[in-house]
């Protein structure tokens, strides 16, 4: 693992979502979590959480079991080999716009279940999701996910992180847990009929970079380049991660000492926290679940060792605190990575 990186990890929610169509199939699910490095116990808390390569396992498994790129979420199944023949399609497209363009009409004709739509008011963009019937939480599921998807191959095909205005739920959304926000770094509204995000308007006129010779890079590493690759690295908690990940194994910056490394007072780094929806303490624990996640997963390593590289003097007291941020003892991660093979 990096010095100065520690990737976010993905909560349980995610994982139980995305299984909701191999569930209504009737599959097996403890080999295909198993097959992904998940263990099957991490199920019974809500607050487990897995890595992104788990995550992206998962993905792998789901859609070499079931045959279907959208993994049994909507009515009827998205072959294998349509997302890489969409890609080949938008490389040869001279913008983003006409890119957006030229995608949602093809998966127009592959989805029945909603309509993806490009839609430009004035200075402002959006993507749309608009529904052709009842929502479920599996086609909800499906929603997020593709908006999601969008979103990373957009950035992919123009080589960068494009800013996100807004968040746009629907009203029944509201109160199901979710990172987006925090994925997106943008704020959340429950006041649209449909699902997306809007932005400005005019990163639709950048231009396409991406080559045949790149794509076939992005595909080898997809889904996880889509995961993480387009994160904004420049948000203020990341840049507080960034700082903490260097004392990781020892005493912590305070919140006086940081606040003067960023420059600002330690009140104003309080309330642009609070706008990102997080707390100093917070990101200190959230940082420690996660590179624990990740050191649990090096079987070379001892709880004594991981314990004395996250700051702890005693292996019960690491026992303790990760127990209290995930709901499971070490050992139940640990063992996932020990019985289950190579993805």
């Amino acid at each position: 693992m990096s010095s100065t990186v520690t990737r976010h990890t993905i909560a349980i929610l995610q994982v139980e979502q995305i299984l909701q169509g191999a569930r209504l199939r009737g599959l097996a699910i403890e080999p295909i979590l198993l097959r992904a490095g998940i263990a099957p116990a991490l199920l019974a808390s809500s607050l487990s959480r897995v890595t992104q390569e788990q995550y992206a396992a998962l993905i792998r498994t789901l859609r070499h079991v079931m045959r279907d790129e959208i993994w049994g979420l909507c009515s009827r199944p998205l072959r294998p080999g349509s997302f890489v023949q969409v890609c080949r399609q938008l490389i040869h497209c001279r913008t983003l716009g006409e890119a957006l363009h030229t995608g949602f009409q093809i998966y127009h004709l592959l989805l029945d279940d909603f309509v993806p739509r490009l839609v430009v008011e004035r200075e402002l963009a959006s993507v749309r999701l608009v529904s052709r019937g009842i929502r479920d939480p599996r086609l909800h599921y499906a929603d997020l996910t593709f908006c999601f998807f969008t979103y990373g191959l957009a950035s992919w095909l123009v080589a960068r992180r494009i800013p996100v205005h807004e968040l746009m739920y629907r009203p029944s959304d509201q109160g199901s847990s979710s990172d987006a926000g925090r994925v997106f770094q943008a704020p959340v509204a429950y006041a649209y009929p449909w699902v997306g995000f809007r932005f400005e308007a005019r990163w639709l006129d950048l231009p396409v970079v991406q080559t045949h010779q790149s794509l076939v890079d992005f595909v080898r590493r997809a889904p996880a380049d889509l995961l993480i690759r387009y994160r904004d690295q420049g948000s203020l908690s990341e840049r507080i991660r960034r700082q903490f990940r260097r004392h990781l194994a020892g005493e912590m910056p305070s919140l006086e000492a940081v606040s003067e490394s960023l420059a600002m007072t330690p009140q104003t780094l309080r309330r642009r926290l609070r706008e990102e929806g997080l707390g100093f303490q917070g990101i200190k624990d959230e940082l420690r679940r996660d590179a624990a996640i990740e050191y649990l997963a090096q079987p070379d390593l001892t709880l004594l060792d991981i314990a004395n590289r996250l700051g702890f003097s005693e292996a019960s007291t690491f026992h303790r605190a990760f127990k209290g941020w995930t709901g499971q003892a070490p050992g139940v991660y640990r063992q996932a990575h020990l019985k289950s093979g190579p993805s």
